[in-house]
């Protein structure tokens, strides 16, 4: 496999934004879309709540390992995160807008099975166990948060090549 061809990443980001911008739910919720860097920069973009109501952002960072079996793969983690802001203290408010980001997640796991299948064709399987978190209430006063995790494996080409190693 050639490292250029060897995309250990499938493009969540560029997946569920295009899900954000083409989704009737999003839509009328007013989500908007962000590419961020793991917690802290989810933390950042909750900060824009000031002129946004919602939001879905991709984390642009993966945790992940590669195992050194007979079949050796690599195996990616993306987390994508879903906010959405309501009256502080409103704990019926910000259920609804749990209940709301539950069927935006629902939602996008009926288009995200149908990208499995696409994305097998190239050899990189997506884990069917998706969890969703909610995050504590406690996290962010007047916005309620969850976030979702997508792992992603692919083979690893492993053998040893000299061409590659300053001898």
């Amino acid at each position: 496999m050639d490292f250029a061809d060897s995309n250990f990443n499938w493009d969540a980001t560029n997946f569920f934004s295009r899900l954000t911008e083409s989704n009737k739910l999003a839509a009328s919720e007013n989500f908007v879309f962000h590419s961020v860097s793991g917690l802290e920069g989810f933390e950042q973009c909750v900060h824009t709540m000031q002129t946004t109501t919602a939001f879905v952002a991709v984390s642009d960072i993966a945790q992940g390992y590669t195992t050194l079996n007979n079949t050796p793969h690599t195996r990616r983690v993306k987390t994508v995160f879903l906010a959405m802001r309501h009256a502080i203290d409103d704990m019926i408010a910000r259920q609804q807008c749990m209940d709301i980001m539950r069927e935006l997640f629902r939602q996008f796991m009926s288009v995200l099975i149908q990208e499995r299948t696409r994305i097998e064709e190239r050899h990189i399987y997506l884990d069917p166990r998706i969890s969703f978190n909610e995050i504590d209430r406690y996290f962010l006063s007047g916005c309620a948060c969850a976030y979702f995790q997508i792992a992603t494996e692919i083979y690893t080409d492993l053998r040893y090549n000299a061409e590659e190693w300053i001898t």
